[in-house]
């Protein structure tokens, strides 16, 4: 699979989207890594040094969403969730306006910056918040592509992508809707419901399946709030049974949506991929997604788990 950065065509949209006067691009000296850069090149006059400041980031891109524009607000992932999520929480979620969060270098991925620098709580610490769309692209193309869309979308919005590269899984061009997944392979015996760089693992995982007689369906879960209850349900009453894939902890993320929802449902077994409560440490990324089983082996391994524990076909 040909591999990009999530980042990259997130600078790429930004630039595309310069064209509209009542977008405004804001950042916390982090351009150059998080690509914000590229709408500054374009447009510099709308374009918003905040520097090591993301609380006061957040402050004006509330004051600016509130007079009318549409305001972009970027940084890394453990700042733009973290240090100032009081800010999202009172001045952008509570009175719901039109600020988009989007931050980069998420998930254990990150490598060598180490555990200081490796969200794995931000979709947990985003999901949480009343008002807040939460969004995890599966690859750039989809990153570009989800830029537009909440671009178009009226209200708060937090957006994750990666640092390093990863495969292609979607097609260049394709539309991007809110809310609303994409089954990539059709199947009948689990679905593998992936988000964010896991939805290529879990094809992977599906291939792997195949060999050995197992008939895997792909769901790219890349709105994470709100679930798209319905493509779930419709997948999960086939299979009877899932599997989730994050890089990201499996307290309060993706397994934690996918699971409250069916234990209400549907009540299924679901098996989670993801960091287990513990924080990451300083390593080459493929070392450390081996390490705290982010790959398509472990999800083949939770697919035949989780097949194991289906009592009876779901009709």
């Amino acid at each position: 699979m040909k591999e990009l950065a999530s980042r990259d065509y997130y600078g790429k949209a930004l630039a595309d989207l310069a064209a509209d006067r009542d977008i405004v691009v804001l950042d916390a000296d982090l351009a150059e890594s998080t690509k914000a850069s590229e709408f500054r090149k374009v447009a510099p006059e709308r374009f918003i040094e905040a520097g090591i400041a993301e609380q006061d980031m957040i402050g004006v891109a509330a004051g600016l969403a509130a007079s009318g524009k549409t305001v972009f607000a970027s940084t890394f992932a453990v700042f733009g969730s973290g240090r100032c999520w009081e800010q999202i929480r009172l001045a952008v979620a509570y009175p719901r306006l039109n600020v988009k969060i989007v931050t980069t270098h998420s998930g254990i991925s990150v490598g060598e910056d180490g555990a200081s620098h490796q969200a794995l709580e931000d979709l947990a610490i985003m999901r949480a918040l009343p008002n807040m769309t939460v969004v995890s692209p599966a690859d750039a193309h989809e990153a570009y592509a989800a830029t537009k869309a909440i671009a178009a979308f009226d209200g708060p919005v937090y957006m994750r992508l990666g640092r390093a590269k990863f495969p292609v899984v979607t097609e260049e061009g394709a539309e991007f809707k809110i809310g609303v997944a994409t089954v990539l392979r059709r199947g009948a015996d689990v679905t593998l419901v992936g988000t964010g760089q896991m939805v290529a693992r879990c094809l992977e995982a599906a291939e792997a399946l195949e060999a050995e007689g197992v008939d895997a369906e792909v769901i790219n879960m890349s709105t994470v709030k709100p679930l798209d209850s319905v493509a779930l349900f419709e997948s999960v009453s086939k299979t009877g049974c899932a599997v989730t894939a994050e890089e990201h902890s499996v307290i309060g993320g993706l397994g934690s949506a996918v699971a409250e929802f069916l234990s209400c449902e549907l009540p299924s077994p679901v098996t989670m991929i993801g960091t287990r409560d513990t924080f990451g440490e300083s390593g080459a990324p493929p070392a450390l997604m081996e390490r705290y089983g982010l790959t398509a082996e472990c999800i083949k391994a939770a697919a035949i788990r989780s097949i194991g524990m289906k009592k009876e076909p779901i009709r």
